[in-house]
């Protein structure tokens, strides 16, 4: 087999479960029944142990390569071996409309096609439990094997030889064969028959999703790749986006900083949101900041940084110690104790987010007096914790210090509802909030600007710069002309430069110096550029970004810059985002594509 590179996975999903796949067709992750579950396939976390995936080995394979089917969320690889036979293996998760209803079981779907010559092949199906114990207990019935440990029982549903996947036997490949990995439930249909027509249908509901997005003129195989993996990252019963499909993927090589990503950041909501409403993805945004807003108005005293997928479900941090970790960088965790972290940048994230339910008249529902009175709650507390000391945006485990982001998005939270209510008619609430919001970015200006720096730094009283000031003129706190954007941003160019990749501040944290450039401060880099008038500059920064993908054409969460390896939990939705948004702002128009 060819290895692939450290982070060459595809990823495959239903807005329910979600898999992952490298380049020879192993699948290597899977949570089921739903995103944040134990892992079924966990080789990605087992480090050099061969366990927790399934795969095809096809006997003197010479080569590999493995591709999405355009507009999809579908892989195809085809494997070749040396006397010219050659395999097609289809991998894909069902997802499409069936009885007036979205149906996306907790499946995935395997077909391997014997494409030429008479190629003989393994099937192999190595399943976990409890975060790496391989199961051990199996039963074969007539058209499945039921694999049994933990809570959950995985049935391979299959019509190949039952008795050759037991026994991991190689034979030759002679007619298609469909695998159905999932709940134990029978089917009653065939199995050829039920593979082929999910099959289609999934294509198909892809193919329209994708027709009906607003890509840009320009970069949009990498916008519509981006898309896909975002609504991936949707998990539709609750509307949930969480932050990767992964847990412990290291920032960087042995930093320990190996962190549970599978749930949904409030932090992230206003640029998810942003980038969704760009897309014209407005479903999935409008279920999103339906999350967002119900999981911030039962909170209290602070509104929590990160919520699971099914909200109020606790997230306790733990070690799985039967993972040897991503390249054997363990530890591997399960939950996040940041859920209990104070980080007041929160606020303003949902407030903005849900702004878009008082303007956009595409939702069928729109937002009401009744929803604005319920973010009135959260703008009071963002007026009452503006200047108070957090853990921040970069969620800084051993120290608190009065961000500037954090305090600006507080400040968002107050301009915002006065917005709002200037739009809804609503007089005093128009003056109080718009009298809160100057309060509040008086101070921040007067507090965050460094005389001696010649610029906006990331924590009051401190002289470390931070790239998430990059996103005030985003936010709408400042002009990208005021001059004391722009030498902020020659600032961070200078000093927070590594390599050519901007990193999220260069001082030591909880864990020491870090090592790689966290990849959606370089897309505020690259925007903030296009601010400012630097167009060329930030078009030339995007593209190669882009050319750090992986061989799917996605992007993980960070990026070494001298080795141009990824790192970081996968895919990571902030990068995702970063890619739609950049290229909305930077792209020509359609009305100038000659």
């Amino acid at each position: 087999m060819t290895a692939p590179r450290n982070m060459d996975y595809a990823l495959i999903g239903n807005s329910h479960v979600a898999a992952m796949i490298d380049t020879n067709a192993r699948i290597v992750w899977w949570c089921a029944p739903r995103f944040d579950s134990d892992p079924v396939f966990s080789k990605l976390l087992a480090g050099d142990e061969e366990k927790g995936f399934t795969d095809v080995v096809l006997a003197d394979q010479v080569s590999a390569s493995a591709a999405y089917l355009r507009n999809t969320a579908i892989v195809e690889t085809v494997l070749t071996d040396a006397d010219g036979g050659v395999v097609r293996v289809t991998d894909f998760a069902p997802h499409f409309k069936q009885y007036e209803r979205i149906f996306r079981p907790a499946q995935i779907v395997r077909r391997i096609e014997p494409l030429a010559g008479l190629p003989r092949i393994a099937i192999r199906v190595r399943p976990t439990y409890d975060y790496g114990c391989p199961v051990t207990e199996r039963a074969l019935g007539s058209n499945h094997i039921r694999y049994s440990g933990g809570e959950h029982v995985m049935r391979l549903s299959t019509d190949a030889p039952l008795s050759y996947i037991e026994q991991e036997t190689s034979f030759a490949l002679t007619r298609p064969l469909t695998l159905i990995f999932g709940p134990d439930e029978p089917f009653r249909s065939s199995l050829e028959n039920t593979g082929r027509e999910f099959l289609e249908r999934t294509r198909d509901f892809w193919l329209d999703w994708t027709r009906y997005l607003a890509l840009p003129f320009e970069w949009q195989a990498a916008v519509a790749r981006a898309a896909i993996t975002l609504k991936l990252c949707a998990y539709e019963e609750t509307g949930a986006i969480i932050a990767a499909h992964t847990t412990s993927l290291p920032e960087s090589e042995g930093s320990s900083r190996n962190w549970d990503y599978r749930y949904c950041w409030v932090r992230d909501a206003f640029f998810v949101v942003h980038a969704l409403n760009r897309l014209g993805a407005t479903q999935t945004m409008e279920s999103y900041i339906n999350y967002t807003t119900n999981i911030a108005f039962d909170q209290a005293p602070h509104l929590k940084p990160v919520h699971s997928i099914i909200p109020g479900t606790p997230l306790p941090e733990r070690i799985a110690p039967n993972l040897r970790g991503f390249r054997n960088h363990a530890p591997v965790r399960v939950g996040n104790d940041a859920v209990n972290q104070v980080q007041h940048d929160g606020y303003g994230s949902v407030v903005m987010a849900a702004s878009q339910m008082f303007v956009d008249e595409r939702l069928p529902k729109m937002g009401d007096e009744a929803l604005f009175r319920r973010l009135e709650m959260l703008g009071r507390q963002a007026a009452r914790y503006a200047f108070a000391p957090d853990a921040g945006l970069w969620e800084f485990r051993g120290r608190q210090h009065t961000h500037t982001y954090s305090a600006v998005l507080c400040w968002a939270a107050c301009d915002r509802l006065g917005r709002i209510a200037r739009r809804m008619g609503l007089a005093p609430e128009t003056a109080a909030w718009g009298a809160e919001a100057a309060r509040i970015k008086e101070r921040i200006l007067a507090e965050s600007w460094s005389e001696e720096r010649q610029a906006i730094v990331g924590a009051w009283g401190l002289p470390q710069l931070d790239a998430s000031v990059l996103l005030l003129p985003e936010i709408g706190f400042i002009d990208a002309q005021d001059p004391r954007f722009i030498a902020t941003l020659e600032r961070i160019g200078e000093e927070l430069m590594r390599d050519g990749r901007v990193m999220r501040y260069t001082v030591a944290d909880d864990f020491g110096f870090p090592d790689t450039a966290f990849l959606v401060c370089n897309f505020w880099y690259i925007d903030a550029l296009a601010q400012v008038g630097r167009v060329e500059e930030a078009r030339e920064r995007f593209d190669d970004v882009l050319n750090h993908r992986n061989a799917f054409g996605i992007l993980s969460e960070d990026l070494h810059a001298a080795t141009g390896e990824l790192w970081g939990n996968f895919p990571q939705t902030y990068s995702m985002a970063g890619i739609i948004n950049s290229a909305m702002r930077l792209s020509q128009s359609w009305e100038d594509r000659w």
